[in-house]
């Protein structure tokens, strides 16, 4: 059985240059235990995570896929359905909630015990459907269970011709002055390039670590 015994001596970290001085920390943190360390690798960490969206947004398309799942099998969220997500250094448990006008008023109840949101959009919708989209994401960005937790916001459907670029829908969507002093990730995604959607999941990935890395939180 193998231990390591690692130190690191950390110079000012409680000084208000915080949010840097934390990301190089959790580095090394990371770093230092890759080459110190010997024995099994920890247990991957495990996020709860709400995924929300209108209905034909694509949620559970991206999720079966990321799950590996057989695009046959695919059928549309009435109500919620949780599907753990696996990556290599953490397992997503994300609570996917339907996005039928019928069930949005009740999102709010699945919120309790969420970490980070998953918002996915279709940026190739209706005008109509779009402002629906918009007015979702302005009241989940603003809900109490939900400011303080990172936020990743999927423009799918990237593929089609109608598709907004995510400068449009940042600009739509007013997320720079909505969001500001928020952490969130806004990427273009479509089921033709599952890297760059895994990517995105990897981003969310190093906002959810910092979050557990805070002071507050040690």
């Amino acid at each position: 059985e193998w231990y390591c015994f690692c130190v690191l001596i950390l110079i000012g970290i409680d000084e208000p240059s915080s949010t840097f001085r934390r990301k190089t920390i959790f580095t090394h943190l990371k770093c230092f235990r890759a080459l110190c360390c010997k024995g099994p690798p920890p247990p991957r960490p495990e996020y709860d995570l709400v995924c929300i969206g209108l209905t034909g947004s694509g949620k559970t398309s991206l999720l079966s896929q990321l799950c590996s799942e057989s695009p046959e099998n695919i059928v549309s969220t009435t109500g919620f359905s949780i599907k753990a997500v696996p990556f290599q250094n953490a397992i997503l448990n994300v609570k996917e909630l339907g996005g039928a006008d019928n069930i949005r008023k009740y999102w709010s109840r699945y919120y309790q015990g969420s970490q980070g949101v998953i918002f996915v959009l279709d940026s190739a919708s209706s005008e109509d459907d779009l402002e629906t989209a918009r007015n979702e994401l302005h009241s989940a960005l603003q809900h109490p269970q939900l400011c303080t937790l990172p936020f990743l916001i999927l423009a799918n459907h990237q593929d089609k011709p109608a598709a907004r670029s995510v400068q449009e829908i940042k600009k739509y969507f007013e997320l720079e002055p909505l969001a500001r002093g928020k952490r969130w990730i806004l990427k273009p995604c479509s089921l033709d390039d599952m890297e760059a959607v895994k990517d995105s999941f990897s981003l969310l990935i190093n906002l959810l670590e910092e979050r557990d890395f805070e002071p507050s939180r040690m």
